[in-house]
């Protein structure tokens, strides 16, 4: 399974946002840190406040921070808001026909048990597990 930009996004967001903890981040110090474009970010930090992963502060100071403790983000949760689709395959084409072999084919059911395995081990883990080298990040970041 490949997960999109978007979701990669997110995750460094929130990981670069972690770091900086209580102090407030912008999307621009993100964009910078990584190297992505600040377009690519301010839908992410809207979806991401509107979902409570961030609290966002308009205006002068502005910026955003986590909206609730790190170990309390589901790295799970997050993909889950950030990939459009969890289906691994689909079994009808652009012009909603059927496989052929659809009646018979385990193939969905085999790559469906797959993917929620993928989504049972993202479960365990949240985003406090992702900048336990606290120290070293910052400095690779420049936090």
């Amino acid at each position: 399974m490949r997960l999109s930009l978007y979701t990669d996004y997110a995750l460094r967001l929130l990981m670069h946002t972690a770091l900086r903890q209580p102090q407030v981040t912008t999307i621009d110090q993100v964009a910078d840190a990584f190297g992505i474009s600040r377009n690519h970010l301010v839908k992410i930090v809207q979806d991401l406040g509107q979902n409570g992963f961030l609290s966002t502060r308009r205006g002068a100071g502005g910026g955003f921070t986590l909206g609730r403790p790190a170990a309390e983000i589901s790295l799970g949760a997050v993909v889950r808001l950030t990939e459009s689709d969890e289906r691994v395959i689909d079994c009808v084409s652009k012009a909603k026909v059927r496989c052929r072999i659809f009646p018979v084919c385990r193939l969905k059911g085999v790559l469906s048990e797959a993917a929620a395995a993928f989504f049972s081990v993202l479960d365990r883990y949240s985003l406090e597990d992702l900048v336990k080298r606290e120290s070293e990040m910052r400095d690779l970041l420049e936090v």
